[in-house]
């Protein structure tokens, strides 16, 4: 070192400078990020300009850049809640959501980096509980499944938006009962599933009874009206049709006119 120049002395040190301010000045935000700007001789966080977008950046080296991810984004929660009757409920819920772009210097200056954890999780939970305790374990189980799904979203979206937080789904994941309850909840559904299977067959008889009395009744009637417009002179006028056409038949027969009852009656070669 003694044996440097003194004028490039000055010369190594400065550029030893410029590379640690040029290291401290240089930002680079990644693909689904934006970069909130924080001024330290300049009023601090940035909250009246977009944030950093994506791509290199060139700061001051006394200010900073706090990135976050902007994209859809997941986070799961497992809670204990209460049914209506009182019953521990396991429930295990996603949900899907994104910070505001445009707002993420008020998201860092109010909420900070752990939003998720200061906001987001706690509202979910709340949402949660409030909601499950509106029903039984039974429509937990089956049929409500849909609907607390929607209802714990919309309790959640309403706290959130506020909050410069995106809420785009909840998604209800597991409900986990006590054995026993879910024991009898399933019972229950599989004697409820037999009963509307016996039902059915019984409607199924009914209407299959009501088909056969119709067709019975039909014949009756057509029987009835049929026997109402024949008289003994129509049977002998008929009679009379067919012993005509017999006796023009080549077959060996005998034909007697004026049996007992006024008709012809036949008799064949055997």
């Amino acid at each position: 070192m003694d044996k440097l120049p003194k004028v490039a002395l000055p010369a190594i040190f400065a550029f030893i400078l410029i590379i640690i301010l040029l290291s401290k000045s240089a930002v680079t935000i990644g693909s689904g990020q934006a970069g909130v700007l924080y001024k330290t001789f300049g009023g601090g966080v940035v909250t009246d300009e977009p944030p950093l977008g994506e791509g290199f950046h060139v700061v001051a080296p006394w200010n900073k850049v706090f990135i976050y991810e902007v994209r859809q984004q997941e986070v799961l929660e497992q809670m204990n809640v209460l049914s209506s009757n009182g019953l521990d409920i396991k429930l295990e819920a996603s949900a899907w959501f994104e910070p505001i772009r445009s707002d993420l210097g008020k998201l860092h200056q109010e909420k900070g980096e752990a939003y998720v954890q200061r906001v987001l999780l706690p509202t979910i939970r709340s949402a949660a509980r409030s909601v499950v305790g509106r029903y039984t374990p039974e429509q937990l189980y089956s049929s409500k499944r849909d609907a607390i799904q929607q209802e714990i979203f919309d309790e959640t979206e309403k706290i959130v938006s506020g909050q410069y937080i995106q809420l785009n789904e909840i998604l209800v994941r597991d409900v986990t009962l006590p054995p026993t309850i879910k024991d009898a909840i399933e019972r229950k559904l599989k004697q409820e599933q037999e009963s509307l299977e016996y039902e059915f067959r019984l409607v199924t008889a009914k209407k299959e009874a009501e088909k056969v009395t119709i067709e019975a009744q039909g014949k009756a009637d057509a029987n009835r009206i049929l026997s109402a417009s024949l008289n003994d002179q129509i049977l002998k006028d008929k009679g009379i049709d067919a012993t005509l056409k017999l006796s023009q038949s080549a077959n060996t027969k005998v034909v007697i006119v004026g049996g007992s009852d006024g008709l012809p009656l036949i008799l064949g070669n055997n």
